[in-house]
């Protein structure tokens, strides 16, 4: 569960970077959109996933 919830954090943090920098090239890069922007229920559960998986991880940071 562990591995599962850091790929999706390292996914979620690629996918906000990217937002960020097609911003700036007025350009959609969000691949979330781009893969489920027909299915929104599909991309909000996504959100959602990246979100729990953020928080399951959280008390491994405290480490750092």
């Amino acid at each position: 569960m562990q591995k599962l919830a850091w790929i999706l954090v390292i996914v979620g943090a690629l996918n906000w970077g990217l937002i960020g920098v097609g911003f700036f090239l007025n350009m959609n890069l969000n691949l979330v959109n781009l893969i489920f922007g027909s299915m929104p229920i599909i991309e909000y559960i996504v959100y959602i996933l990246v979100g729990v998986a953020a928080i399951i991880r959280l008390p491994s940071f405290k480490t750092l």
